[in-house]
């Protein structure tokens, strides 16, 4: 029986066996001596042709030799196949765009990279690659056992035979408006532009790697100017330009030019413990606080954006300080890229006080300023008090009481007072007997008000309703730390009250603080699923009642929100679907992944993203594109 490495080219019998072969057939033919070999090669080096055989007449005929090498030099990485169709449609299912790559660019093509395929006439068509497939050059039958041997006992892979093919996703197709008129040299002075993709490229155009910023940007529609928020990449790695600085940088619209600026049409940055998500706010709270950034508001005034951000692990006021990693050649090279680093000044944390519950703040240099929720805001806010949940009746009797209250003991009435306010049985007996409040749903109110965490409400601390001008300052940003608070209870209360105490002044057309109406504000809250989770009490859809608001009408009232949070399912969605900005990091739960809503071929790649890298969904801004932060962060971070 014969064994199929009888066959293979690399045996050694084979290899004998063909050496023997050889020999005996040139036999005569053969030189006699290496000399003679030596002399016919020299001898047709020196001639431009070779003997190759004898004739009757002459005893010798040369062929004349030709050059073979190809004329020009190769430009981009191959061209448009026909093969299998060529074709634009409005349905993306019914495009039929591929392209061959050449043997020697099939290393570097990675699935996502940007390509520009030329028209005739000097329009490109910008495009990504979505898939990328080798194919048979030759019909033969590769799945038999001759072939997976021989392929198992060597290492090399011979390119050439096989077709490389990209297939192509249109995006745009670029040209230049004429508008701009010529330049004094006669060249045109016209703006690149984009518009939606409606021509078909021509059979065999050279497709080649987009490697022009201001091409790369206009294809993926990314302003030139505008909130920095990372480096554009593609799998994990910077899109690489001819230009200096070689990278893309990423930016947020935030003008006037196309709408109201994006940051009023709020933000959420989504992404699991360790994906640097805290890393990444604070780089894009510090751009917003710079100091020549400014907004118009309806009075026709530019102020500078107020920034509060609620902080449940304490280290957003450690922005108040410089990075001690940050290097003077890093300095520099951000710079270059018009991006701001350093500590902002203008830092103060504002501290709840909780009866007993000291704050540490050692890890930060910022400005310390303890307040206090006074229980006269539960008056407009009675879910403030509503230690569980109340149903559809309890929630009306815990408003009259607290009116009841009010009425007798005035704005000065303490939540101790209140407290023996409800301890009064004929209190209890009138308000049954008149059938304004059952005697059940008196109890019931009573003990989830006592529910309510001791030690929050009038404490040794000024009013947080006394403190509008350093809540709010144009320029400056208020971190409300919450990480040393005693219960989750406790850090509701103080986050619910600060937060609606701003979102109620900033919708009010009379607001109890005009500094807070008249000076655009972000509102920033970590962790936000524990805030505005949807839930079925009462008192959990007034705050969300009141989120929603926010987020609708924050365009006009200059009023952004900006949410962090590892749960972003948990977020509900009348406030989350206002959201226009995602920035989504690393996510391992599949039901975050989907909530996020983002594209598909890019929701595939969250859970395999490092440290840093994220998915911008950003529509009133650009294409769905893939980010790197920096690495280095613009303010202190962590130890």
């Amino acid at each position: 029986m014969v064994d199929l490495g009888d066959f293979e080219p690399g045996s050694d019998e084979s290899a004998s066996g063909q050496a023997d072969s050889n020999r005996s057939t040139a036999g005569d033919a053969a030189p006699s001596t290496s000399e003679e070999t030596d002399a016919e090669a020299t001898s047709a080096d020196r001639t431009p042709s070779s003997a190759a055989g004898s004739d009757d007449s002459t005893g010798d005929v040369a062929f004349e030799r030709y050059d073979a090498a190809p004329a020009g030099q190769d430009r981009g990485i191959g061209a448009i196949a026909v093969s299998q169709g060529l074709r634009v449609a409005e349905d993306g299912d019914d495009t039929s765009l591929r392209a061959y790559v050449t043997t020697g660019n099939r290393d570097t093509v990675r699935l996502g990279k940007y390509l520009l395929v030329p028209y005739p006439d000097d329009e490109l068509l910008f495009s990504r690659i979505t898939a990328l497939e080798y194919a048979q050059e030759f019909q033969t039958d590769d799945a038999t056992e001759i072939h997976a041997r021989r392929a198992m006992r060597r290492d090399e892979f011979e390119e050439r035979d096989y077709k490389f093919v990209a297939s192509l996703d249109p995006l745009a197709v670029l040209f230049e408006d004429e508008s701009g008129g010529e330049s004094e040299a006669g060249e045109s002075d016209g703006d690149l532009k984009r518009r939606m993709v409606d021509r078909v490229p021509k059979p065999g155009a050279v497709v080649a790697e987009a490697t022009d910023p201001d091409q790369i940007k206009t294809g993926l529609k990314i302003p030139g100017d505008g909130i920095f928020l990372g480096h554009l990449s593609v799998g994990g790695e910077k899109v690489r330009t001819a230009a200096q600085p070689p990278t893309i940088d990423y930016r947020l619209r935030d003008d006037y030019d196309h709408g109201d600026p994006l940051v009023f049409r709020h933000t959420l940055v989504a992404g699991g413990t360790g994906s640097g998500k805290t890393h990444a706010t604070k780089n894009v709270l510090r751009q917003l606080l710079a100091e020549d950034r400014t907004y118009e508001m309806d009075d026709g005034r530019s102020a500078r954006l107020a920034v509060v951000q609620f902080d449940p692990q304490d280290e957003y006021a450690q922005m108040h300080d410089d990075n001690p990693a940050m290097d003077d050649a890093t300095a520099r090279r951000y710079e270059r890229e018009s991006i701001v680093h350093g500590g902002h000044d203008d830092t103060l944390a504002l501290v709840p006080k909780e009866d007993g519950v000291p704050y540490g703040g050692d890890n930060h240099r910022a400005e310390q300023l303890e307040f206090t929720i006074p229980f006269s805001m539960a008056r407009d806010r009675p879910w403030l008090v509503a230690g569980s949940s109340l149903n559809e009746n309890q929630y009306p009797a815990l408003k009259h009481l607290l009116e009841r209250f009010f009425r007798e003991y005035g704005n000065s009435g303490t939540y101790a007072e209140f407290l023996t306010f409800l301890d009064d049985p004929a209190l209890r007996e009138q308000l049954d007997e008149s059938g304004r409040v059952h005697e059940s749903t008196f109890d019931a109110v009573k003990r989830r008000v006592h529910g309510v965490p001791n030690g929050v409400f009038d404490q040794s601390a000024r009013p947080i309703t006394e403190l509008d001008h350093q809540l709010v300052r144009p320029g400056g940003l208020t971190v409300v730390p919450t990480y040393h608070l005693s219960t989750s209870r406790a850090k509701e209360l103080f986050v619910l009250a600060v937060s609606s105490m701003l979102i109620d002044d900033k919708l009010s057309n009379a607001p109890d603080s005009n500094r807070i109406k008249e000076t655009p504000l972000l509102l920033g809250m970590d962790e936000a699923h524990n805030f505005l989770a949807d839930a079925d009490t009462v008192q959990a859809r007034k705050v969300i009642s009141k989120f929603t608001e926010a987020a609708k009408q924050g365009r006009k009232e200059r009023l952004g929100l900006f949410l962090v949070t590892q749960d972003p399912q948990d977020v509900a969605e009348s406030v989350f679907k206002q959201i226009n900005t995602r920035l989504v990091l690393n996510l391992g739960d599949e039901d975050a992944i989907k909530s996020v809503n983002i594209p598909p071929e890019l929701e595939d790649k969250v859970p395999y993203m490092e440290k840093g890298q994220a998915v911008v969904y950003s529509p009133d801004n650009s294409e769905p594109v893939e980010l790197v932060g920096l690495p280095v962060c613009l303010t202190r971070h962590g130890e």
